[in-house]
């Protein structure tokens, strides 16, 4: 079945807002360090509020750079990225407390479409493993492919239908907005996304098809 798709307003909207629900977190931190620093005269109180602006800037602009590559231009028409920078921002975005990023992607320019597609897949993975784990990404011949390895880990019946295409419009919002941008992206790449089991991970796949080999080109 067909999809129809949002409209232009509509997928930048949610995307905005997909990027606010990342960032809002570490800001708000900061913003509470900065007012504990302001009313706080005791010195190990101010140790630790600064500690605390300091590590969530870090992760804000760790999330905004990771952010900027998987939604935003990243460049002018026809860029390409290198897969070395993008796996360092997307291991700053991880971190390393509850999901572990295991790249495995050789360093070379990809097309940025290419790239973009690659780090929504990783988003799509990671989310399969809401008690945490490894996530292991890899370029295979023609494409990409992530494994998520974790405790629980299962395929959301949401995610799954609007990568098939066969989610309502209406019911895309932002929670959804991400797995829908990511199959978009997978289509204008001309590499089909595939979500699976694989006994207890969960594998994201997206393959060239043999029609369209320019795809993969770098």
């Amino acid at each position: 079945m067909q999809q129809s798709l949002l409209s232009d307003l509509d997928l930048a909207a949610l995307l905005c807002s997909r990027v606010c629900h990342d960032v809002i977190s570490p800001v708000g931190a900061i913003t509470n360090g900065l007012e504990l620093l302001e009313v706080e005269d005791d010195e190990a109180m101010r140790v630790m509020a600064m500690d605390l602006v300091r590590k969530s800037a870090k992760q804000a602009s760790a999330k905004l750079k990771f952010c900027r590559i998987a939604f935003g231009a990243a460049g002018s028409a026809g860029a390409i990225i290198d897969m070395g920078e993008a796996g360092d921002v997307a291991k700053a975005f991880v971190g390393e407390e509850k999901i572990k990023l295991d790249w495995q992607v050789p360093r070379e320019n990809r097309p940025k479409q290419q790239v973009k597609l690659l780090l929504n897949m990783m988003l799509i993975a990671m989310g399969s493993i809401p008690r945490g784990g490894v996530v292991k990404a890899e370029a295979i011949e023609g494409g990409f492919t992530i494994r998520a390895t974790g405790e629980g880990a299962k395929i959301f019946e949401k995610t799954d239908q609007v990568l098939k295409g066969a989610a309502p419009l209406e019911e895309i919002d932002a929670r959804l907005i991400q797995p829908y941008y990511t199959k978009r992206l997978a289509e204008a790449a001309g590499m089909p996304l595939s979500l699976a089991l694989d006994g207890a991970d969960v594998v994201v796949s997206a393959i060239a098809e043999a029609t369209n080999p320019v795809a993969v080109g770098a």
